[in-house]
């Protein structure tokens, strides 16, 4: 277990990052950073998930003074294209038809910064997520569920039908959730 009298913050409105966290048995504080995630033409996946995690971190520490904050951010790449939360439902059912039996990964950046000691970690993860073939009809009924909307990629691998789409992963599942929990606390143990 980690122990630490310094606060904890994460900066995400993610109720999958917070459910994660709390899995690591930290108390935290969770806030919002409102920052627009620019996605730049020809730049590598590691590079765009690392500067939004950045960007977010140093929002972040606007609204704070100690304590240690956590933030991230997660895309899906197929093909080197990067598919970010779908628009509206004819924009989720083009995603999720994209990604129908393929393997895509899914990048999450993240930052773990101590205010108190100025030590930080930068770091990602990466995961292969493989679909298997999803009929029209799976797709249409997942979308009506209203679950697809706020999730990069269009799917999510826990709590919902999103989870029936996956026939193979490769790497942390916790990441495609939104938090590789084992980087997390080990980035966490660094910073203390």
């Amino acid at each position: 277990m980690l122990i630490t009298k310094s606060k904890i913050y994460l900066a995400s409105k993610s109720p999958r990052r917070r459910k994660l966290l709390k899995q690591l048995g930290l108390k935290f504080t969770s806030f919002s950073v409102d920052l627009h995630e620019e996605i730049l033409n020809g730049e590598h996946p590691i590079q765009t998930v690392k500067r939004l995690a950045l960007h977010k971190s140093d929002a972040a520490i606007t609204k704070i003074k100690s304590g240690i904050v956590i933030t991230a951010d997660t895309i899906v790449v197929l093909n080197k294209e990067v598919i970010g939360k779908p628009k509206d439902e004819k924009d989720a059912f083009r995603i999720l038809s994209k990604l129908s039996g393929r393997t895509h990964s899914v990048y999450t950046g993240f930052v773990v910064k101590n205010l108190d000691n100025k030590k930080i970690v930068a770091d990602y993860e990466k995961t292969e997520v493989t679909f298997r073939k999803l009929s029209p009809k799976e797709i249409n009924d997942y979308i009506k569920t209203g679950s697809p909307m706020d999730k990069a990629g269009a799917y999510g691998i826990q709590d919902d039908f999103g989870a029936v789409f996956v026939k193979r992963i490769d790497g942390c599942f916790y990441n495609v959730v939104g938090l590789p929990l084992a980087n997390i606390y080990q980035s966490l143990l660094k910073i203390l």
